[in-house]
């Protein structure tokens, strides 16, 4: 039997001998399509070759493209873990043609591939074809040998692609598997054609017009073909199963499910093991390609997913978290071929482990609302759309979680009630999506690098250089020359300036010419290697073809490579102290500072950032040379270089080693990174935290200084603690002890206060001395006290319980012109009165919104202190 891993290495084993270039996965964010969510297709990376905008490096090409389809149009989610083919996760085969061969070699390819290396019978293949593409149904049967009865002409757009409603667009030739007359389901096109007997196995994309805005359509000058083959589809196939979720690689990871639940994959507990199974592989690839589980965007729907497989976990009896003790058997599986799993591995399991616990704590009141909701409901029925809405906003749970959650029983959920409740927020995977956030790689940037070539970059061993304008664009409008007072983007055939890339920012500077100067406001990268600098023209006019001297701001570019080369040094302090699980999640490195986000769960304490300070800083003054080497990326990393998580990198790739690690083995810091940096540690200087927070579960960022930034940063902190001990008139050594005492000392003192104003309450003159009223036959205590504040309000309550006995206490604390109000009723009298009642009634009447709490006690408050008295003359006329 062939394994999922031995049929992707057949394919790409095949179209590799046949002079395609086999080219890796792009990463599941896409790198060139800011409208996608995911990378949902195998030619989604081929884009913009597709379009003309970009030029192949190849005329044909080859891969294995991880895809997911869980959001936006593209949506398999709530199918996943009930039928045999749906998936959120899955692999697309493809091979590629830009403009090279057309169909009768891409028919040619397939049939070869199917019939000679895969073996699969030919007299078990059908394939069907646009009704009105002769040229493909001719060579079918030239081909393969195929009669009229096996090429069914099918008329509609499921055998017409288009990119969109415009662009290049063609006819398809989809190749069915029959798997037998056991199964019930007819051939495409009849009626029983939805019916399992028939499996579309690969799909070949011929395209060969151009759709215009105008309805019409012309030839392309170079046809393309762009196939797809699900990988699970045709492993099925090949192992002789009728459904997905009974391959090798599916049965391994249920089995694993099974073996940590002890409940076996039948009946109605198969499904929760198929959803595990599938959304532990979506999950764990778009952990590795650098998504973190959020309330927005991609990290709302990688939420969601991890969510859906931890209820049915839930549901399973699961007792701990379940999904990272799955992920080691993930990886030995599919590890091999993807790297990136491998590497991502620590990561993966402590964002799993996180998030399931962080669901669990919610995940069983969330739960008791919807059994308690649906308790009265019968087969058919339908939640209200305010309940589910609830169960998002209390309890974390996604719409398609809640109606995943009812299904079991018949019952459906009101969405357009839901809709309601959710306003401006709505669906949040769907209408809170709008984009990737990526720049568009504009067709005009892709047209010019075709035209010039790459950018050379000149920065690494010099902040001065030489260049020849190539190409101006104002508003996005190439312009031959640009006058003083205007601003341009400008392209040079070589700079040293660096473009904003990996994090670091572009460089600014100056630029001069023959009669005039500008200033480099930025620099930014497009068409993947265009160095695009923003220039203010300050004098003169700058004009295409112009040479120019291009000079770097030096002390800003000395402080930013500071600053990027401590970020490595920072990276690696940081998994040597926390633990490998640590992953970069962002950066933005300048000349002022650093801003580094990585994956943890907690907050960093301060004696595990005192010894990343102290190991960076140890790392900084062993003064070691930096090394940079040229190297293929797979060879890079598997000599131990750092790679981050979702970036695609190019055939060749700068690896830094800086430092000397502790123990005296190799490098301190290996990492691949085409920024610019020190020559040595010690160039760096001095490094220093200020800051560490979170900014979204299991993310936090630090904040430091390097260099002269960082001593006068120490300089202020020192100049403070100066200050203070000159106040206090103590040594600076003694500072920290003097405030120490200064606190407790405060913190008696309010004691003191608290103290005084109880016993003031309870036991000065007058109408504070006497003791409960009667009112409607309730003892009652109603008080307004003086600077007291809400937080006192509870203990004197407690005080005055113990004089009423049986009634009820209310008080109003008034303090700095704000008004609380605290209601009390003794336990043999909520029955009949609810405290939360009451001190809403006391918060109303006193110009306040409402109060919270239980049926024996509750708190509100009010913005002023004027109506005070109308708060216990409230209460007191709710209980007459």
């Amino acid at each position: 039997m062939k394994s999922l891993n031995d049929i992707r290495a057949t394919f790409l084993d095949y179209f590799g001998k046949t002079g395609h270039t086999v080219t890796p996965s792009a990463p599941l964010v896409p790198q060139n399509d800011p409208t996608l969510l995911f990378v949902n297709a195998g030619m989604v990376p081929f884009k913009n070759v597709f379009t003309g905008a970009e030029t192949p490096i190849s005329p044909r090409a080859a891969s294995s493209q991880k895809c997911v389809r869980a959001g936006g149009k593209h949506n398999d989610l709530d199918n996943v873990g009930y039928t045999a083919r749906h998936h959120t996760f899955f692999e697309m085969l493809g091979n590629f043609s830009f403009g090279d061969y057309f169909k009768d070699q891409a028919i040619e390819h397939a049939w070869t591939l199917l019939t000679r290396d895969f073996a699969l019978p030919k007299d078990k293949l059908t394939v069907t074809v646009y009704h009105t593409d002769d040229e493909a149904a001719d060579l079918w049967k030239k081909i393969a040998g195929l009669s009229d009865e096996r090429i069914i002409r099918i008329p509609t757009n499921d055998n017409f692609w288009s990119m969109g409603d415009t662009g290049p667009c063609g006819p398809c030739s989809e190749i069915f598997f029959d798997h037998g007359d056991h199964i019930w389901g007819g051939p495409p096109g009849s009626p029983e054609e939805d019916g399992d007997r028939f499996v579309e196995i690969w799909n070949l994309v011929f395209m060969q017009f151009e759709q215009h805005a105008d309805g019409t359509r012309t030839s392309l000058p170079k046809p393309s073909i762009d196939t797809g083959m699900g990988l699970e589809r045709i492993a099925a196939v090949l192992q002789g199963v009728h459904d997905n979720y009974d391959t090798d690689l599916f049965k391994t990871l249920i089995a694993a499910s099974v073996d940590l639940t002890g409940v076996k994959a039948e009946g109605d507990r198969a499904p929760s093991h198929r959803v595990i199974a599938d959304h532990l592989r979506t999950s764990a690839f778009l952990i590795a390609d650098g998504v973190t589980p959020s309330n927005e965007g991609r990290g709302y729907v990688l939420r969601r997913i991890m969510r859906r497989a931890m209820r049915h976990a839930h549901l399973l009896g699961a007792e701990d978290p379940l999904m990272h003790r799955l992920v080691p058997t993930l990886v030995a599986e599919m590890g091999g071929a993807y790297g990136e799993l491998r590497r991502a591995e620590p990561a993966i399991i402590d964002t799993l482990r996180q998030e399931e616990e962080r669901f669990r704590r919610t995940l069983g009141r969330g739960m008791g609302l919807l059994d308690e909701a649906t308790a009265g409901l019968a087969e058919g029925g339908v939640l209200s759309g305010d309940v589910a809405f609830k169960l998002y906003d209390t309890y974390g749970f996604p719409l398609d979680l809640t109606q995943d959650a009812v299904r079991a029983k018949g019952i459906t959920v009101d969405t357009d009630g839901f809709d309601a409740a959710m306003k401006d927020q709505q669906d949040n995977s769907r209408a809170n999506w709008k984009g990737s956030g990526q720049k568009s790689a504009g067709a005009a940037w892709f047209g010019i690098r075709d035209q010039v070539g790459a950018t050379a970059f000149t920065g690494y061993d010099s902040v001065d250089g030489t260049g020849k304008v190539q190409a101006l664009l104002i508003d996005g409008a190439a312009v031959e020359a640009a006058a003083s007072g205007e601003t341009v983007q400008a392209v040079f055939d070589r700079t040293p300036f660096y473009a904003e890339s990996g994090g670091q920012a572009g460089d600014k500077g100056v630029v001069e010419w023959d009669g005039g100067s500008g200033e480099v406001l930025d620099v930014q990268k497009q068409a993947g290697d265009l160095f695009v600098h923003d220039i203010k023209v300050l004098s003169g006019s700058l004009t295409v073809g112009a040479s120019a001297a291009l000079h770097v701001d030096p002390p800003a570019r000395q402080a930013t490579r500071a600053n990027h080369s401590a970020t490595h040094l920072l990276h690696a302090a940081l998994r040597h102290v926390l633990g490998p699980h640590v992953s970069q999640k962002g950066q933005m490195v300048d000349g002022d500072r650093i801003r580094f986000d990585f994956s943890h769960g907690g907050p960093v304490t301060a004696a595990e950032m005192a010894a990343i300070e102290d190991e960076v800083n140890t790392v900084v003054l062993q003064n070691r040379a930096a090394e940079t080497k040229l190297m293929k990326p797979e060879q890079a990393i598997e000599a131990g270089a750092m790679a981050l998580f979702g970036e695609k990198y190019g055939d060749e790739v700068r690896v830094l080693a800086l430092g000397k690690a502790l123990d005296g083995e190799g490098d301190y810091s290996v990492e691949l990174c085409g920024g610019t940096h020190v020559s040595r540690t010690g160039d760096i200087g001095l490094f220093k935290v200020v800051s560490e927070g979170g900014v979204a579960a299991g993310i936090r960022r630090i904040e430091a200084l390097t260099g002269e930034a960082a001593r006068k940063w120490l300089e202020g902190q020192a100049g403070v603690a100066t200050g203070l001990a000159e106040k206090f008139k103590v040594p600076v050594a003694e500072v920290a002890a003097r405030v120490e005492a200064l606190e407790g000392q405060r913190k008696a003192l309010e004691k003191a206060l608290a103290d005084a104003k109880k016993a003031l309450a309870l036991g000065g003159g007058g109408a504070a001395a006497s003791g409960p009223e009667d009112v409607g036959g309730i003892a009652f205590i109603g008080r307004v006290l003086d600077g007291v504040g809400g937080k006192d309000l509870r203990g004197l309550v407690e005080d005055f319980k113990k004089q009423v006995g049986s009634g009820v206490v209310a008080l109003v604390g008034v303090s700095d012109g704000k008004a609380a109000v605290a209601v009390s009723v003794t336990s043999d009298l909520v029955g009949r009165f609810n405290a939360a009642e009451l001190a809403k009634a006391a918060v109303i009447a006193m110009g306040g919104q409402g109060a919270g709490g239980k049926p024996d006690f509750a708190q509100g408050g009010a913005p002023d202190d004027s109506k005070a008295a109308d708060g216990v003359a409230a209460v007191k006329a709710a209980l007459a």
